[in-house]
């Protein structure tokens, strides 16, 4: 029995800990009978705990599963040491999210995740890429590398509402994250009634939150992980007259700001024109360091850590060729007819007048009838088949009114009807709800206010209507005559063989649509290469009308509404036609952007239709004019900021007043004026030199590091071969039932009550995932391609089983738990392709770098090998696995030593010391030196800031005393100053406190997690009284082993070179192969590397031994790997290097370390160099 006076450091005890075995690290007398004991538990934790003498009967020596043994059970160490890497993969897979997702990113891409933004604890930042460039892409794979992490399982994404279905079914389909739409139905649906608190993965309107407060409380006081807001410049703020004027959007953000760890602004422009209002913007993120208005000294700020920005123009894809292709735009001008001419003037002297009628008003209804006389002004400019379908049911529309009125009429004036709401901002409804609410506004909404005046308003539509009937009859169109052209006389709609390119055709309105759809049959002689869209057709009716226009090669020509530039890829054409042309710019790149987008190979020609003679058509037609020439003088860079040129002066307000008093020649004038500056070059760069404010560019040397590093991440991902090993022996292992079905996918027919139970044991770390452990899969898969094959579409959804999926996260939790402490118990493991005859030790260590608040910034596994000397050294990413159980029967033959002294004492202290000298300094120094260099930017940046804020009302407080000091009554201001710097102080010092504190960067101790006995195969069979195997198989000699190595590593590093490659000798890294071979840049291209695994023998060899490691790692590399034998002779002469690609077929067991591949076979697959 062990007392409390016999407890020494070192022991290692059973009673301690309910979780397993401990070891005393500490121990320290309280007082008589009662000690403090720090212990260390088998996960590597460290705990305390005060024992007294009836604590003493509870507690003894570990006999059994005791530290560093070395006798447990060698297969189950393996299945545990596997389960631990699964569990913590994003520590050996550094890109898990991208092996785990349904994307092939590009590098900016890559490096907008794994440079910018993970590193970054908290991230507070803005993403402002330009439109295209996959901005959702690198959103979903920041989120899933935060889950899979369990550093975020509360996400929230706030977007405008026209992009939240393409939210939910982007980060569902690319990435197999089920996020939650919110709408009022799912606030009363929720168990508690607070969705906010019950879904973890939720999608949120933006207008919806910041116009209602109730729900403001809710969601803020839910809590979040991340938070991500699309659309971020819609959250605007801006100084009048010295006063902050926050718009809801902006009090939205500013209070879920302050209830998130993660912050993400995702906006392709950032910036409005304003510094002001852009570091308004940017207090979002840190609302000390942009505190209050400019003052002198604090007008430019430091802001390049806050924000990443890349160009379309600088975006380039692996092979160093540009992302995107050219783009060209055309201004086709077109002369109106008489009668269409005369239709123009008549509709636009009515739209004038009733306009001014409708200035008389007040309120909603005055900006509900300037909103439906506008959308007619447009459908008059659109087709006369829109602008008279319009008239007649407004006409109608007018006439059923008129009736009721009279019916119902004690008085002349007539009643207001309700009035749907006009957004301030267009973008804030989906193409679907613009078009509604114009059908439903240009029907009803008018300036009348009595009978009479209602009644000679319908007089008037009456003789409009007629008119428009009478073109419609003739036949007269010279916008259709000019798209007539086009689709038949343009080179470009033609490819190489005559075939027509696919072409898509943007309207307005529904009714031209279905006009253009009849005139576009004539002229290709049927219906059926044309396909519509708009916004009455259903989301999943557009999804299959969108593929058909991708997928059927008869389809020739996409006709649609602006429901089509909404989350719609349509990159398999590169023609377009705007034959409305939309009054927010902003629509104008978002249409181009649907076939100028990743993917695109074709130069892109739009044609933009306009009517210079008109008087809205004379603005825009200048627009297009300027906007051609300022494209080709700045390579196509306009088109990114086309939103922005008109700063102060929107696009609809110019063709408004274009409209109303166009006629005039002063008005005429002003208007081209705004045209020129807005489009000046002056103008054009200093918004392009403002939208560098945080301008990255990928250039060949950076895109060369991010390349290789890809290539290194995806040589040791896990997914799918090292997880779909581990997971079918773990789960067989607890009686899980699972056959083979179709290619690559399986069926679970029994998943064991042990692991449908562990989802609702599992907590903290590994609590990634709210979703159940299910009684069966009716398929589950390991590979991407087998979620849902191409090849077909009949089959059944497959789950995808990673590393965070719930059934992986309570299989290696179980595990874990029932092998708590065999990983410091030890083994003794063999390593079959080792003929050397040296023991080693084989040490899994873990590392933290923490802040000052004790929170975890970063964390690194690494397995080790520890030779008798002292020496170690990297082990590899997975050296168990190329490991094999010691057979019991060898154990004796092993005792003595066992028994020698490196191997008897101080195990664990040697590989702390072993860590503390090359894995702590090395983590830390790169950790510590990233977060102080931040930390410092912000600490002078806010001390700076608040400073001047502090000097600015102390100058204040001074002239108010002197003030009242002269009998002038200021108390009132006085007090508010003095309340005003008192608050700015205390905020100084607070935020300087949390700053230090984050500064105050810490190295935990480092920890063994596990540890093995290695015993060489040579060593065994040495001691088994074995002879070696023969010398024409493989030397037994460890130097000659050596040597002949080294003559096929040069031998093939020389047969590169005479390629014209340049070699590098890799294979210190242990990144999966030897060699990488570079080709040289062909035609601006960068050719994929050649990753080559030398294998040297001697001649005579039989056999070539490949690990599993090998073989999953050459997997992983696809056709970038390639075996090189080379044969050497006894004279050192050389036969080869032979390159066999491809060389590994058969997919190893659980069981098997390594494969012993016949050299004869391997050879005659061989092929040149």
């Amino acid at each position: 029995m062990i007392t409390l006076e016999t407890i020494s450091p070192g022991l290692s005890l059973t009673g301690l800990d309910p979780t397993g075995i401990g070891s005393v690290i500490a121990v320290v007398p309280i007082t008589e009978g009662a000690v403090q004991v720090l212990y260390r538990t088998p996960d590597g934790t460290l705990k305390e705990r005060l024992l007294s003498r009836g604590d003493e009967t509870n507690i003894s020596i570990a006999v059994t599963e005791r530290p560093w043994s070395f006798d447990g059970d060698g297969e189950a160490f393996k299945l545990s040491i596997e389960a631990k890497r699964i569990d913590l993969a994003f520590l050996f897979d550094p890109m898990m999210a991208v092996h785990t997702s349904n994307v092939e990113p590009l590098p900016h891409q890559i490096t907008a995740v794994y440079e910018s933004m993970l590193p970054r604890q908290p991230l507070r930042f803005v993403l402002a890429d330009d439109p295209g460039a996959g901005k959702t892409i690198m959103a979903g794979l920041y989120i899933r590398e935060l889950i899979m992490r369990a550093d975020a399982r509360r996400i929230l994404v706030v977007a405008p509402g026209s992009l939240v279905d393409q939210w939910r079914e982007e980060m569902f389909e690319k990435f197999g994250l089920e996020f939650r739409v919110f709408t009022r139905d799912l606030d009363t649906a929720t168990p508690s009634g607070n969705p906010f608190e019950d879904i973890d993965h939720l999608i949120v309107r933006l207008d919806q939150m910041a116009r209602n407060e109730d729900l403001q409380d809710k969601i803020c006081g839910a809590g979040w992980d991340l938070i991500v807001f699309d659309e971020a410049h819609k959250l605007a703020a801006h100084f009048c007259n010295n006063k902050l004027e926050k718009t809801g959007r902006f009090r939205l953000a500013e209070k879920l700001g302050a209830h998130t760890r993660h912050l993400l602004l995702m906006t392709a422009t950032p910036h409005n024109g304003k510094d002001e209002d852009f570091q308004l913007f940017l207090s979002l993120l840190d609302a000390d360091r942009f505190y209050g208005k400019f003052r002198d000294g604090v007008h430019k700020v430091d802001y390049s850590d806050l924000i990443r920005r890349m160009v379309k123009e600088t975006l380039v894809k692996f092979d160093g060729t540009p992302l995107f292709p050219e783009r060209r735009a055309y201004t086709v001008n077109y002369e109106l007819s008489d009668l269409e001419y005369a239709l123009y003037e008549a509709v636009t002297d009515y739209v004038k007048t009733e306009m001014g009628k409708a200035d008389e008003l007040d309120g909603k209804r005055k900006g509900s009838i300037g909103f439906a006389l506008t959308s007619l002004q447009r459908r008059l400019a659109s087709s006369p088949e829109a602008i008279y379908q319009s008239l007649k049911r407004r006409r109608e529309r007018l006439e059923r009114r008129l009736r009721e009125e009279k019916m119902g009429a004690r008085a002349q004036k007539i009643n207001a009807e309700d009035m749907a709401d006009v957004p301030e901002d267009d973008d804030d409804r989906t193409a679907e709800e613009q078009e509604n609410l114009e059908e439903t506004l240009v029907s009803q909404a008018t300036a009348s206010q009595t009978i009479d005046e209602l009644a000679a308003e319908i007089v008037i539509l009456q003789a409009l209507e007629q008119q428009a009937k009478t073109l419609v009859t003739s036949g007269k169109d010279r916008k259709w005559d000019e798209l007539s052209r086009i689709l038949q006389n343009e080179p470009q709609m033609h490819d190489a063989s005559g075939r027509m390119r696919k072409i898509i055709i943007f309207s307005e309105y529904r009714d031209t649509i279905n006009y253009l759809y009849e005139k576009i049959a004539g002229v290709l002689g049927g219906h059926d290469a044309i396909v519509v869209i708009h916004g009455s057709i259903h989301r999943d009716d557009r999804r299959k009308i969108q593929e058909l226009f991708r997928s059927d090669p008869e389809v020739r020509v996409l006709v649609a509404t602006d429901a089509a530039g909404e989350g719609i890829n349509l990159q398999n054409a590169n023609l377009m036609v705007n034959y409305d042309l939309p009054w927010n710019p902003n629509r104008l790149e978002q249409r181009f952007g649907r076939i100028h987008r990743i993917g695109q190979q074709e130069v892109c020609h739009l044609w933009n239709l306009v009517a210079k003679e008109t008087r809205e058509g004379d603005v825009y037609f200048r627009l297009l004019e300027k906007l051609n020439t300022m494209s080709n003088a700045l390579q196509g860079q306009v088109f990114n900021v086309l939103g922005e040129v008109f700063e102060g002066n929107s696009l609809k307000d110019m063709l408004l007043e274009a409209i109303r008093y166009g006629d005039r020649p002063d008005i005429h004038a002003k208007l081209s004026q705004k045209i020129d500056n807005a489009l000046d070059h002056e103008h054009l760069m200093n918004i392009l030199n403002r939208e560098a404010l945080a301008q990255e560019s990928m250039t060949p040397e950076r895109l060369f590091a991010v390349k290789e590093e890809m290539e290194k991440a995806e040589a040791r991902r896990l997914q799918p071969y090292f997880v779909r090993s581990f997971f079918m022996k773990g789960f067989e292992s607890l009686g899980g039932s699972i056959y083979p079905r179709e290619s690559n996918r399986f069926e679970i027919t029994h998943v064991p009550a042990e692991l449908r139970d562990r989802d609702r044991l599992i907590t903290g770390r590994n609590r990634r995932e709210l979703a159940p452990v299910l009684k069966r899969y009716e398929r589950i898969c390991f590979t991407k391609e087998a979620v849902r094959p191409q090849d077909r579409p009949g089959l059944a959804f497959a789950s995808l089983i990673h590393p965070g999926h719930p059934l992986m996260l309570a299989l290696s939790d179980v595990l874990l738990e029932r092998h708590a402490n065999l990983l410091r118990q030890g083994t003794i493991l063999v390593a079959p392709a080792d003929d050397g005859d040296q023991l080693s030790l084989l040490f899994l260590l873990t590392h933290e770098v923490k802040s000052g608040d004790g929170q975890v910034i970063s964390k690194r596994l690494q397995f080790v090998r520890v030779l008798p000397d002292g020496s170690a050294s990297f082990a590899g990413w997975a050296p168990h696995l190329d490991l094999e159980p010691l057979a019991p029967a060898d154990r004796p033959l092993l005792a003595k030593s066992l028994n020698e002294p490196w191997l008897t004492a101080g195990l664990e202290n040697r590989a702390l010391a072993l860590a503390a000298s090359t894995l702590v300094p090395q983590h830390y120094n790169e950790v510590a030196e990233r977060r102080i260099a931040h930390v410092d930017k912000t600490l002078t940046a806010v001390h700076e800031r608040l400073t001047k804020e502090i000097d600015f009302w102390s100058d204040r407080f001074i002239k108010l005393t002197e003030d009242k000091a002269a009998g002038i009554d200021v108390r009132l201001n006085l007090e508010n100053v003095r309340r005003t710097l008192s608050d700015l102080e205390t905020r100084l010092e607070s935020r300087k406190k949390e700053l230090q504190s984050m500064r105050h960067v810490t190295s935990a101790t480092p920890v063994v997690l596990s540890g093995a006995l290695i015993v060489p195969a040579g060593l065994l069979r040495k001691l088994r009284g074995e002879t070696a195997p023969d010398e024409s198989t493989f030397s037994t000699d460890p130097e000659a082993r050596s040597r002949i190595e080294q003559i096929a590593m040069k031998a093939v590093i020389l047969a590169e070179e005479g390629r014209g490659c340049r070699a590098v000798d890799v294979s210190a890294q242990k990144c999966g192969w030897d060699i990488t071979s570079y080709a040289p840049v062909v035609n601006d291209r960068l050719p994929d590397a050649r990753h080559i695994e030398v294998k040297g023998r001697i001649k005579g060899a039989t056999t070539v031994t490949v690990t599993k490691n090998e073989i999953f790692e050459s997997w992983n590399q696809g056709d970038k790997y390639h075996l090189a034998i080379v044969l050497v002779g006894e004279d050192d002469s050389i036969d080869g290097p032979h390159y066999v690609p491809h060389p590994f077929k058969e997919e190893p067991g659980w069981g098997v370390s390594s494969v012993n591949y016949e050299l004869k076979a391997l050879l005659e697959r061989a092929q040149g160099i």
